[in-house]
């Protein structure tokens, strides 16, 4: 196959050290992944992205470089500064289009349909397939539904990412995969609990301190702030800091499982419909239990009961830490290794993607009629220039 990728046209692949952007990590491994088994994958990103894979850059520099980047970028109130991250993104992705039409690509796989669908209707032959990585609220499903033509396909990272926007043309549901070498086994705990997320309301590290007070456990917090989220982590977090509740900053992947693997538990109080949670599976590889609220993705990653703990409130979590033991941390490896590798999600996204190849796209009439005046158009202007 031949595919084209791209993330963002703004921010470079892989993210810079103290940015944190979980959809750059999964399509990395899916781009690489892909190569790796023979495939011609372009990935395309600004000035800095570096893949194990072919580069197109296209002379563009990257508008973030770093977390300060990131966070004037998102706390603008000026139209047009907020304008320029998709106008960044609307040039790769016409460059994408363009060269996919010319039969360079056998089709374009994007990880924020936002970024492309305003062209995919004006290439009606090109293939187009979405990892949609965010939550799908009405506003979302909307404006996909505006955008809707038949050469565009979804998947989906978890089947409770579907709940509210049922009808979409997905195909299939692939879940994220990780590093197990990375996030390696560990058979022993030491007396902590970990959070690890980004520091933010709807994560519920609020919950997690009151369950680590509740509980007269350690917590080490783990995690990227943004300057939004900044009132927060100094109302809630902040106050109750010691030598018990510590906070970490964000940290590298490297010491991040270091952290795991000795943890008794990570702790995942969400407050929101979390499409899926890289930090369970992260945690799981490792052997450390996860002890979650029941919401989003958490009944299809976590085994209640046998990888960890699905409960309703921090009353329930506090009970299920004291029988955290009765977990076997094997078991948590074992769950990983046969449902959430980076080997099992590049194999999926191949079979997908073949299917996609194999299964030429149906046109509209309107889109057929369309393409036909073009090529007499074409034809037309063609004798002209003889």
């Amino acid at each position: 196959m031949k595919i084209a990728t791209m993330v963002r046209g703004f921010l470079p692949a892989p993210a810079p050290s103290d940015v944190a952007y979980s959809p750059i990590s999964i399509a990395i491994s899916v781009a690489e992944g892909l190569a790796a088994k023979g495939h011609s994958v372009t990935f395309f990103g600004p000035e800095g992205t570096d893949l194990e894979t072919e580069v197109e850059t296209l002379g563009v520099r990257p508008l973030v470089k770093n977390d300060q980047d990131l966070n004037e970028m998102l706390s603008t109130m000026d139209l047009f500064q907020q304008y320029l991250p998709s106008l960044y993104d609307q040039y790769m992705v016409k460059a994408m289009f363009e060269r996919a039409a010319n039969g360079e690509f056998d089709l374009l796989l994007f990880n924020h349909p936002e970024s492309s669908m305003g062209y995919a209707s004006l290439y009606p032959t090109v293939s187009v397939v979405y990892i949609l990585h965010d939550y799908l609220d009405e506003k979302r499903k909307e404006v996909i539904e505006m955008h809707q033509s038949p050469n565009q396909h979804y998947v989906s990272i978890s089947n409770s990412q579907r709940r509210d926007a049922p009808d979409l043309p997905y195909i299939a549901t692939i879940y994220n995969g990780i590093d197990t070498e990375l996030f390696s086994y560990c058979d022993k705990a030491e007396d902590y609990l970990v959070y690890a997320g980004r520091i933010a309301p709807q994560k519920g590290v609020r919950e997690a301190v009151q369950v680590a007070i509740r509980t007269d456990k350690r917590l080490l917090i783990i995690g990227h702030l943004l300057r939004t989220d900044q009132w927060y982590f100094d109302e809630h977090i902040k106050p109750y800091l010691s030598d018990r509740i510590l906070y970490l900053g964000m940290i590298d992947k490297v010491q991040l499982a270091k952290y795991y693997q000795k943890a008794q538990a990570l702790l995942m109080p969400i407050q929101w419909e979390e499409p899926f949670g890289l930090t369970m599976a992260e945690a799981m590889s490792c052997g450390t239990p996860v002890v979650a609220f029941g919401r989003g993705s958490v009944p299809e990653v976590i085994k209640d009961g046998k990888t960890g703990f699905i409960v309703d409130s921090t009353a329930t979590m506090v009970e299920a830490i004291e029988k955290i033991a009765t977990i076997d941390r094997k078991d948590c490896r074992t769950h990983v290794e046969r449902n959430f590798t980076v080997a099992r999600m590049v194999s999926d996204y191949e079979k997908v993607l073949e299917s996609l190849i194999m299964k030429p796209v149906k046109l509209t009439p309107e889109q057929s009629k369309f393409i036909k005046k073009m090529k007499i158009l074409s034809e037309k202007l063609t004798e002209k220039l003889r």
